[in-house]
């Protein structure tokens, strides 16, 4: 499988948990995720990220969040 694969692999993985975490849509998570352009992040951090688990990617992708002002409001 190519790089670019995998990398949407883990976009779509970590927005499926991310979807189970905050028990929100996954078209609300995409909207989310292309507003903070966390798919970018999660592609510029790929070479470290594919090294963890989907569950300290989540994490990470989380921090990055709210370092961006992300906040529950964002979640209604």
């Amino acid at each position: 499988m190519s790089e670019r694969m995998q990398i949407v692999f883990m976009q779509t993985r970590i927005a499926r948990l991310a979807s189970e975490k905050w028990n929100l849509p996954i078209g609300k998570i995409g909207a989310i995720f292309k507003k903070y352009d966390v798919f970018g992040y999660i592609e510029k951090g790929f070479g470290i990220f594919h090294c963890e688990g989907d569950e300290a990617v989540f994490y990470d992708v989380n921090d990055y969040l709210t370092r961006k002002g992300f906040g529950d409001n964002d979640k209604a």
